[in-house]
């Protein structure tokens, strides 16, 4: 099997939980995700199946998210999974929510929770956390975000829902927490859904529980080329041999430096790099034998 598949991660399952799960159904081993989403989080979690686990590095890295946010509130680990207490008796405005969520639009800098998978000096810090140690040195990390809106909010419960869409590697939690301390109320996230993820999106994410062997996962793998942002070459019978004996292949159709999947009948073949001031693509990485 090669390819991907678009899962809808249910709450209360690690993303490991899902690929472990997706293993036993298939029996295959070479299977990974492409992008980890906490336990409490639901949405959208593509999966790679056999050869596939070799172009998550080729995936676009855009996310979208839908988040629940509950003002009021702290948490040490920034959502209602931590220790979670009060805050503040003031109370968050509709229209002090909205220019606040401008400090995080664009190139912003963030440091990530002390409760993540995020690695520090050779741990996690969440192995840290659990010790009680919490550095004060983490490093902060660049993250793009291309839209932030408050999408609802009840003044009266004091919660909200924000839609975010950003850069891999963005913390939702953090902004959250962020956005609350720059009101004066505090924040906590409550609930996150994620809606995209480079092109795999949630209206067309399936539950794990529908993969029970390899015929039902034929039925919903999705051919790499579809979800690979690069345009496609169609390889002759001789180009395919040439591929097949780790030969490169020229044209003038693409772009110095630009990425190229090489298909056969459709089917992935290779990505390949159109080298500079050449026709040359030169072959990154090879699906056939």
């Amino acid at each position: 099997m090669f390819g991907f598949l678009n899962i809808n991660k249910p709450k209360g399952m690690t993303s490991h939980d899902v690929v472990a799960m997706l293993r036993r159904a298939l029996k295959i081993k070479q299977i990974g995700h492409t992008g980890t989403l906490d336990p409490m989080a639901t949405g959208v979690l593509p999966v790679a199946i056999g050869k596939a686990s070799r172009l998550i590095e080729y995936l676009q890295e855009n996310k979208g998210y839908i988040a629940d946010v509950q003002f009021g509130k702290v948490s040490d680990t920034f959502d209602t999974e931590g220790a979670v207490k009060d805050y503040s008796n003031k109370k968050a405005a509709k229209e002090q929510i909205k220019e606040a969520l401008n400090n995080f639009r664009g190139k912003i800098e963030q440091i990530p929770p002390a409760h993540s998978a995020v690695h520090y000096k050779g741990k996690r810090l969440y192995e840290l956390a659990r010790q009680g140690i919490i550095p004060d040195d983490i490093p902060k990390r660049t993250v793009f975000v291309t839209k932030l809106e408050l999408v609802e909010f009840d003044e009266e419960s004091q919660s909200a829902k924000l839609e975010i869409h950003c850069s891999k590697g963005t913390y939702i939690r953090s902004i959250i927490n962020d956005l609350g301390l720059t009101i004066g109320t505090g924040a906590v996230m409550s609930g996150l859904v994620r809606t995209k993820s480079g092109l795999f999106e949630l209206e067309n994410a399936i539950s794990p529980d529908c993969i029970t062997d390899k015929a039902e996962a034929e039925k919903y793998l999705i051919n790499p080329v579809e979800v690979l942002s690069y345009k496609c070459y169609e390889l002759t019978e001789i180009e395919y041999k040439k591929i097949q004996h780790g030969q490169s292949i020229a044209t003038d159709d693409f772009e110095d430096n630009e990425y190229v999947c090489l298909t056969f009948n459709n089917e992935l073949c290779a990505i390949s790099q159109k080298q500079e001031n050449s026709n040359i693509l030169v072959t990154k990485k090879v699906f056939i034998s």
